[in-house]
């Protein structure tokens, strides 16, 4: 396999960009100048060396704990609870939400092993009991395993923080069903936190 063929392999396997958007990146490099391609290549080598998971929330941060973790202003009685890292800059884009944060890493799929345990539901369950936590958001996508997830995490609080009254909340509809975070409007996100309701 040539170098081209190479470059252009790992490229579509990243998400969202096929055999054809790989030829068109790799095609973009190669017109680029040798200057250019190793500055891109150093940006991707350092990457994994530079950007870690905050050791509070789990977002991506080049500075533990992250901004919003270490933000002395934010609303620490709120807690919303997302999937993934990029989840967190999505909401804060519309700085609409001045609450914390916590990343699950992942959604229960038990078809694919995927089980409470693999997540990071037993910190969040720490983070509850060590602060002063009065309302926990659910802002898994509203797909099967988003809706799994958020009903065993209510479980989980309800069962646990029964008798400090934690309210526990899920973004409102706007959200269409199967969607996703990532591709949501500034206004349907800003009214889907506003008409949270209660499990």
């Amino acid at each position: 396999m040539s170098a081209f063929d190479e470059l252009t392999e790992s490229f579509s396997r990243l998400p969202g960009i096929g055999k054809k958007s790989a030829v068109r990146i790799v095609n973009h490099l190669l017109k680029q100048d040798a200057f250019e391609a190793q500055k891109f290549a150093q940006r991707l080598s350092v990457l994994h060396e530079k950007i870690k998971p905050c050791s509070i929330c789990g977002t991506w941060t080049e500075n533990d704990p992250c901004p919003v973790c270490s933000d002395g202003l934010r609303d620490t009685s709120i807690i919303c609870v997302v999937e993934q890292p990029q989840d967190v800059g999505t909401i804060e884009a519309y700085k609409e939400f001045r609450g914390l944060y916590h990343v699950l890493g992942g959604l229960i799929k038990p078809l694919e092993g995927i089980g409470p345990d693999q997540l990071s539901i037993a910190k969040l369950a720490d983070r509850i009991r060590e602060g002063n936590v009065q309302e926990v958001i659910v802002a898994t996508n509203p797909t099967v395993e988003g809706d799994t997830t958020a009903l065993f995490i209510n479980k989980i609080i309800t069962e646990q923080f029964g008798d400090r009254g934690i309210k526990v909340t899920r973004l409102a509809t706007g959200i269409p069903v199967g969607g996703d975070l990532e591709y949501i409007d500034k206004r349907t996100l800003s009214l889907s936190f506003r008409g949270r309701t209660s499990f």
